[in-house]
């Protein structure tokens, strides 16, 4: 598809990688959470984890999706084709629909065990920076295909406005999941509308009902319609990672491939309530 050419390889991966970078460097000057891993060995491990899913992304996810959205200009359903609005509002309404759809996504990934399989690999990383964000097993890729190709074929979006999306849906991720340190009056600001480095930090927290919370991926009021926002709790007091799987040694390339065809332990037992203010 030469759209995914033109626009994804030539425009996307180029901004991608240049908002990596970016992270890269800046939030290891303004760190927001002290690490607890050799910052090196965390990224090698988490950049060979996502080779499957990047090459699966290029030449999977977004083909099938592309073909999607071609068959429905044939086929003629999905709520652009019910309301004829202009271009620029079909694109808002279709972006609104994939991010509502992939905040969906996630909430499943925490409360049906055969996904969480998968996503588990992503919260076992003991330490929560911009090379998190990469880091996804091939599987939940896959799992991905069939739920978000559902909704893409029922928003009716044009190519385009697909690949635009996911391109946002990426340099979002890799934003939110950076170790940036952001002043607190910018990040509330920020937060009162997209996902913040400090609000998904508390979703990596080891404890579950902290876990289990801020899903959203782009927009935050997402997580404020459905209640499961979780604010005001300090990143110093946050112990990032999964409590049943905290052992450094153990968390090797190979095993984390092999862990969602492994029995998975259950999540250690915590309970803690925090009154702290956001720090």
């Amino acid at each position: 598809m030469k759209l995914l050419y033109d626009v994804f390889d030539w425009m996307g991966i180029p901004i991608l990688v240049a908002i990596f970078l970016l992270l890269y460097f800046v939030q290891r000057k303004y760190p927001l959470r002290k690490s607890v891993q050799p910052f090196f060995k965390r990224a090698v491990i988490n950049n060979i984890i996502s080779i499957p899913s990047f090459i699966l992304l290029r030449f999977m996810f977004l083909p099938t999706m592309g073909w999607l959205t071609i068959q429905n200009e044939t086929w003629k359903i999905g709520l652009n084709y019910l309301f004829h609005l202009p271009h620029w509002a079909e694109a808002v309404l279709a972006i609104l629909v994939f991010d509502y759809t992939n905040y969906l996504w996630h909430v499943l990934n925490h409360k049906l065990p055969l996904l969480w399989r998968f996503h588990l690999v992503h919260h076992t990383d003991l330490d929560l920076d911009v090379t998190t964000a990469i880091r996804f097993h091939y599987g939940e890729l896959i799992g991905s295909l069939f739920f978000r190709g559902t909704f893409v074929l029922l928003s009716g979006a044009s190519p385009f406005v697909v690949i635009i999306y996911e391109i946002i849906f990426e340099g979002a991720t890799l934003f939110h999941h950076s170790n940036l340190k952001l002043p607190l009056r910018l990040e509330k600001i920020l937060n009162t509308l997209i996902v913040t480095p400090r609000m998904h930090g508390i979703h990596h927290s080891d404890i579950k009902e902290e876990t289990d919370s801020n899903f959203s991926v782009i927009f935050s009021f997402w997580d404020r319609i459905h209640q499961t926002i979780r604010l005001h709790i300090r990143q110093d007091m946050i112990k990032i990672g999964v409590a049943s799987y905290n052992r450094e040694n153990e968390l090797t390339i190979a095993y984390l491939l092999q862990l969602p065809f492994k029995k998975i332990r259950p999540w250690k037992k915590e309970r803690l309530k925090r009154n702290q203010l956001m720090k």
